[in-house]
């Protein structure tokens, strides 16, 4: 790919205006036409800037400038679409075929295919009873009893959204079917009625009563099974939520006091007892135990907290008590971010999208017209009106854009569900797709294929000068910084008792390393580049050991000494590597450090290519050049330091750490950190890829295959037709068919 794909920034970063973004609960939706019409409807409304309908959540995520709109404005644009939709704190009121109406759904579901049994049984009854004890009509009338109630009760919803479609210049499956059945249903009452108009035309007065009820008995029960399916494939988000204790153990004025959650605020102090859920973020200021933060970073082994440590809200506590400080609530917290990002990722759309859409915004009307084509050409060649009819009923109710409209959000929702379960959160659908196409990793040497935690091995002064010089300048420039390098200098000078004095004009040098004042004297430590840049000579030290970073420390142009720190390889380095290699992408290394350290942990891990001693910009135009032969390159990094590149290359995958997961600039955020986590992402992205193939295959070949089946184009040669209640069937079991398909994505295990 060439170096020109990289990732535009986010809708809302746009400039002027204030950016706002809401995700608006929208009910009516039954298929990939309803999606298309509040897209259209929402996209055309003053200020809005970009909108992302998604079937699977009935939700609307939209991004617009408040200065021109406001969610009411949304919402009113949605009604005159012909559908409804809420704010999100009034979500609670959803249709009656919203997944959370399951049991209403099912209960017409079977009343209504109980009916339509029933009135099949009458239709057949003057041939197992005889015609003569009971007059044909009188078992016509009983039918007619039994079904317009059912069409009613069971099929209102359908016919109500079909008629606001209309009166809205629209079109969505509720028109194919509502059409489908009220033709039936009409044709059937005429019959019934009226049957020596029929019988003076040449017409037999047949009555479909029974496929009426079918129809919509079928299409209740995929309604079903959908909304089952779909509540399935968003139990991740919905169990981050359930994650999230409702209330706190608050010490307040020498009290402990339960409180909700809401009236918790950071500088809290926080009691927490064995067994309880960390109810928010903060840090341990008594006590010792174990915390489960699996479902929250993946790490299934529990890890020890005591006074200094991390506790992350929704962990789980075992055997100890902790008194802890809230550092972030609600939103900001750790599993706040997590939710708000995997929410926002379900409700994304990927790529590969784009054709579905196509097609569903012309599908509805070209079955409309193949329904009459259909008609017209069995009455051309003799077929009947009565059986052209049936047939005509058959095409439009095979048709099924529902299928077409989830097959890639259901695949979709799964995966980014079980990525984050995974502790592999994808920003979108758009993001997986980068991450699924990549046949390149690029990393990171330092936090990602190492451990990030170097420990100091060895000091040399320069001649006049102690070890404790050396450690004492440098600790006081590192005190400021987060770098690895600069913590394990400073913890030296710790466990030495030196007590480092305070700097000022603190300057970091991007890739270089860091400047400023100690005690009236110009300090700087840092690597070959910065002794370079400040032109001290580097020698007089002696050479460093193999697989070791070195820094060097300056005082007033002259050098002071050197430090040495190693660093080491992380467990899952090796493997991660090797199962890269086995899907058959090249790996590489890009870092600052020195030639010799790269090459000694590159071998260590396996890795195919290196590039050492670069600064930040290199390391961006070395992913460029990459890209520019052809590569799809995936950047594996901290995400701060390396956040150009990740930004350039066509997949970031971004070290998280648990903390500020938004400000990440990857695709895809690795919250444990973990190499392997890397190949468990390209694995997922990659069976998730496949599986949105296979459903948009399904989806169209079920159509293409269906719809000519319906229309009777095995008939001249092997008689075959489809009697309207399968096809009704038949559509109903194609979009459960691509959620069920979806689901399989729940039991991925990297392998």
């Amino acid at each position: 790919m060439a170096a020109s794909s990289v990732k535009r920034p986010a809708a809302g970063a746009a400039k002027g205006g204030d950016m706002r973004t809401v995700t608006l609960p929208v009910t009516g939706m039954s298929c990939a036409a309803c999606q298309g019409h509040v897209e259209r409807a929402l996209r055309g409304t003053t200020g809005v800037r970009e909108a992302n309908v998604n079937l699977l959540t009935n939700s609307a995520r939209v991004s617009f400038d408040a200065a021109l709109a406001s969610p009411e404005t949304l919402i009113s644009s949605v009604r005159e679409a012909g559908y409804d939709a809420a704010m999100p704190a009034e979500s609670g009121a959803a249709a009656e075929d919203q997944p959370g109406n399951e049991g209403n759904l099912r209960t017409k579901a079977i009343l209504t295919l109980a009916a339509g049994a029933i009135v099949m049984a009458l239709a057949n009854a003057p041939q197992w009873l005889g015609s003569g004890q009971v007059p044909n009509r009188a078992w016509e009338w009983l039918m007619l009893a039994i079904t317009l109630p059912g069409m009613i009760w069971g099929g209102g919803i359908v016919y109500r959204q079909a008629w606001s479609a209309a009166i809205h210049r629209g079109t969505n499956m509720n028109t194919l079917v509502a059409l489908g059945t009220g033709a039936a249903f009409v044709y059937s009452l005429a019959a019934t009625v009226a049957p020596g108009a029929f019988l003076r035309h040449g017409l037999r007065p047949d009555v479909y009563y029974d496929a009426v009820l079918l129809i919509i008995g079928f299409l209740l029960l995929g309604r079903w099974l959908d909304a089952r399916a779909k509540r399935r494939t968003l139990d991740a988000l919905h169990e981050f939520m359930r994650l999230q204790p409702q209330q706190a153990r608050v010490l307040r004025g020498g009290q402990e006091l339960d409180m909700p959650l809401a009236e918790v605020v950071g500088g809290d102090v926080v009691i927490l007892r064995p067994g309880e859920r960390v109810p928010v973020d903060g840090v341990v200021i008594a006590g010792v135990s174990s915390i489960d933060e699996s479902l929250i970073t993946g790490e299934s082994v529990p890890v020890v907290r005591q006074a200094g440590d991390r506790v992350i809200g929704g962990s789980l506590n075992f055997e100890g008590a902790l008194e802890y400080r809230a550092t972030s609530v609600g939103a900001d917290s750790v599993l706040g971010q997590m939710m708000r990002l995997v929410e926002e990722a379900q409700g994304s759309r990927a790529p590969m999208q784009q054709l579905a859409d196509r097609v569903s915004a012309v599908f509805v009307p070209t079955v409309l017209g193949l329904a009459l084509l259909t008609f017209a050409l069995w009455i051309a060649f003799g077929g009947g009106a009565g059986r052209a009819f049936a047939v005509s009923v058959a095409v439009l109710v095979i048709a099924c854009p529902c299928a077409m409209g989830l097959a890639v959000p259901a695949a979709l929702t799964v995966a980014i569900g079980r990525g984050a379960q995974l502790g592999v959160l994808f920003k979108g659908g758009e993001s997986l797709e980068r991450v699924a196409r990549i046949d390149m990793v690029v990393f990171d040497k330092t936090g990602t294929l190492t451990e990030g935690k170097p420990v100091v091995t060895a000091v040399h002064p320069a001649p006049g000068y102690r070890e404790d010089d050396v450690l004492t300048l440098a600790a006081a420039l590192e005190q400021r910084s987060e770098h690895p390098l600069a913590r394990a200098i400073v913890r030296a000078a710790e466990e030495r008792g030196l007590l480092a004095p305070a700097a000022e004009s603190v300057r970091a040098i991007p890739g270089k390393g860091i400047q400023g004042v100690v005690e009236g004297h110009s300090v700087a430590a840092g690597n070959e580049a910065l002794l370079r840049e400040t032109g001290v000579a580097p020698g007089g030290t002696g050479e460093p050991q193999p697989g070791t970073t070195r820094m060097f420390v300056t005082r007033d142009g002259a050098l002071v000494g050197t430090i040495e720190a190693r660093d080491t390889l992380r467990a899952s380095a090796g493997e991660a590597i090797a199962g890269l290699r086995r899907l058959g992408i090249r790996t590489a290394m890009l870092t600052g450090d020195t030639a010799a350290t790269a090459h000694a942990i590159a071998q260590a891990a396996g890795i195919d290519e290196v590039w050492a001693g670069l600064l930040p910009e290199q390391k961006l135009d070395k992913i460029r050049e990459l890209q520019s032969q052809g590569r799809r390159v995936a950047m594996a990094g901290d995400g701060i330091n390396d956040a150009a590149a990740i930004s350039q290359a066509d997949a970031g995958l971004a070290m998280g750490t648990g903390a500020d997961l938004a400000r990440e600039a990857g695709d895809a955020i690795l919250l444990h950190g973990e190499p392997r986590q890397m190949l468990e992402a390209v694995l997922l992205a990659r069976r998730a890829l496949r599986t949105m193939r296979q459903n948009l295959g399904w989806a169209f070949g079920y159509n293409l295959l269906g719809i000519p089946i319906a229309a009777g184009v095995l008939y001249p040669a092997f008689g075959i037709l489809l009697n309207p209640a399968i096809a009704s069937a038949a559509m109903a079991l194609s979009s459960v068919s691509v959620l069920a398909n979806s689901l399989r994505l729940r039991r991925f295990a990297p392998s």
